[in-house]
């Protein structure tokens, strides 16, 4: 089977705009067709600040796959195992918290990204295959040109080193934390 496409980093390497829906409390599966009805690129599926477990994201994650929204996940600073599972379980993408250096920008790239380009561990059937992946290699080589992985800038450092942060291999995209970011300045 075809890897499904990630619309929203699709969106990006074309130079358009990409929109995205943020969940924090809705938990319904129906959230990706409603983003889809609304004409959103991509559900925002934040287990930072909102109230998701892994299960619930990964119900939001399987059910978006077949609408044509991307489902980005957000994790804690530091949370490489949830991001993995994420990733292994529907996740187009991962939005990562609090990150002000390259060599930050590198350890994130590096967890989430297969070899060789990064870390990140096989685990099987990968639904963005619809469980019926290629060989493992081709495979990966898929997932890591599919996967957007966003770093957010959130303090004046992360300001200071945000074209190095941006340069870094497999990082995707920079998002603005507004919120932390005016606190910190």
């Amino acid at each position: 089977m075809a890897i499904i496409a990630n619309i929203s980093l699709d969106r990006l390497r074309a130079g358009k705009t990409s929109i995205g829906f943020g969940v924090s409390h809705l938990r319904t599966v129906a959230a990706p067709m409603l983003a889809k009805a609304a004409g959103y690129d991509w559900l925002f599926i934040d287990m930072e600040h909102g109230a998701f477990s892994v299960h619930e994201a990964t119900q939001l994650c399987l059910a978006s796959l077949s609408t044509g929204v991307s489902p980005i996940v957000r994790v804690c600073t530091g949370a490489f195992d949830e991001g993995t599972r994420a990733l292994d379980n529907g996740a187009q993408g991962l939005v990562i918290p609090h990150i002000d250096t390259a060599a930050q920008a590198k350890q994130v790239a590096d967890a989430f990204r297969y070899p060789p380009r990064g870390t990140r561990s096989w685990g099987g059937g990968i639904a963005q295959f619809g469980f019926l992946p290629p060989p493992v290699a081709q495979a990966q080589e898929q997932i890591n040109s599919e996967t957007m992985i966003v770093v957010m800038i959130e303090t004046a450092e992360a300001v200071a080193n945000a074209d190095a942060i941006a340069a870094t291999p497999g990082i995707d995209c920079l998002l603005i934390g507004t919120s932390d970011l005016s606190a910190d300045l």
